[in-house]
């Protein structure tokens, strides 16, 4: 079976999907780290199954909290 179709049929399975409203994506035989959303048009969301999924997302946090302690740090 090739990769995208592996990935597909991972993505559709009601079991990799966590919280109803959260649409948290636990899917450790899909390869991608970034999926979409369960519900079209509402954008991707990560794959926590993958360790580089925890990269993006202490990247998407730590960045911007680093970035507002430095400009209050520096605006004194």
């Amino acid at each position: 079976m090739r990769p995208d179709e592996q990935n597909r049929r991972e993505w559709e399975r009601p079991e990799n999907w966590r919280g109803a409203w959260l649409g948290i994506y636990v899917a450790p035989r899909d390869t991608r780290v970034w999926v979409p959303k369960r519900v079209p048009g509402l954008g991707w969301t990560l794959n926590f199954a993958h360790r580089r999924s925890w990269l993006w997302l202490g990247g998407l946090i730590g960045v911007p909290a680093a970035l507002a302690v430095w400009l209050g740090r520096s605006g004194r």
